[in-house]
């Protein structure tokens, strides 16, 4: 009986979680996903051969069944670099929004529970670095520092928290004043125990949603960055280099772009599907019009 009842009390604790799983698409956004983390994860042992070990007297073959994937240019294994290239990705783009999203998370909190000059400052602040255009703020910061994956991650990061900390802000704005936030304050509960105690876990949602919809973006912004040869420095395998030495050998080796873009396209798809239905089912407004 207690085995029972500790069941139903499982399904009767996670029906958001049973909607999500239900909907076929989320659910192969989903498998998508996972299948990509465990990739980058497992990197190491799943790929077959080195990512950057040179065999010119192999380039540019077609799939076989010693390279699944065919040889790019140097004679590198291109499953290898694909694989590699999905670490390189992932890490780039987790590290990125992570950050990204503590930095605005901070910065909401203080904005919009602080005094209003600073939040004058701070708003002030995140209209500007909103205003840069990426691309020419990549190039500017680039130049300076050098391109890499520690640049590109600062890049990534400069660019995004500013929506992040305006989305807490306004978030923080419409709590500040409710009933239990003033019923703290009588109690003379301290600013330290309102923010992190009461407002912190109340705004969380809203961005996690917002982090998980970004994923797919920063991940297409690596890729291009590294496209353009701005992103990660050779020979660190990544989607978007991979891409241009396809592009530079198309007439001879069309398999390379094929290959190339094909996890880019599925990680971008099943990363964006996967946000939207967590803001679905995360966002009690949006669930508020579905089916239990």
């Amino acid at each position: 009986m207690a085995e029972v009842g500790a069941s139903y009390s499982g399904r009767q604790r996670f029906p958001a979680l049973r909607a999500l799983l239900a909907d076929p698409i989320t659910s192969i956004a989903l498998v998508l996903v996972v299948g990509f983390l465990v990739t980058a994860a497992f990197a190491p042992w799943l790929a077959p051969y080195s990512p950057t070990r040179i065999d010119v007297l192999h380039k540019l073959q077609p799939p076989s069944m010693e390279h699944w994937f065919g040889t790019d240019h140097l004679g590198r294994d291109l499953l290898s670099r694909v694989i590699h290239g999905a670490r390189t990705a992932l890490m780039i783009a987790m590290v990125s929004v992570a950050i990204a999203g503590a930095v605005g998370l901070l910065l909401g909190l203080i904005a919009g529970y602080g005094p209003r000059w600073l939040d004058a400052i701070l708003v002030l602040t995140f209209d500007s670095l909103n205003s840069l255009p990426m691309i020419m703020f990549a190039l500017a910061i680039i130049t300076v520092l050098g391109a890499g994956t520690g640049t590109l991650i600062l890049v990534i990061t400069m660019t995004s928290f500013p929506s992040y900390a305006r989305l807490i802000r306004a978030q923080t704005l419409a709590l500040k004043n409710s009933d239990y936030i003033l019923a703290e304050r009588l109690l003379d509960a301290g600013p330290f125990r309102i923010i992190f105690i009461h407002l912190l876990p109340n705004v969380v949602g809203p961005l996690i949603i917002l982090l998980s919809m970004d994923i797919p973006v920063v991940i297409m912004v690596e890729a291009g960055l590294s496209f353009l040869g701005l992103g990660v420095r050779p020979p660190t395998p990544s989607w978007g280099s991979i891409l241009y030495d396809g592009y530079t050998s198309i007439r001879s080796a069309p398999f390379m772009v094929i290959f190339g873009g094909l996890p880019l396209v599925l990680a971008t798809l099943g990363f964006t599907f996967l946000g939207e239905g967590l803001r679905d089912y995360l966002d009690p407004r949006m669930r508020a019009g579905r089916p239990a």
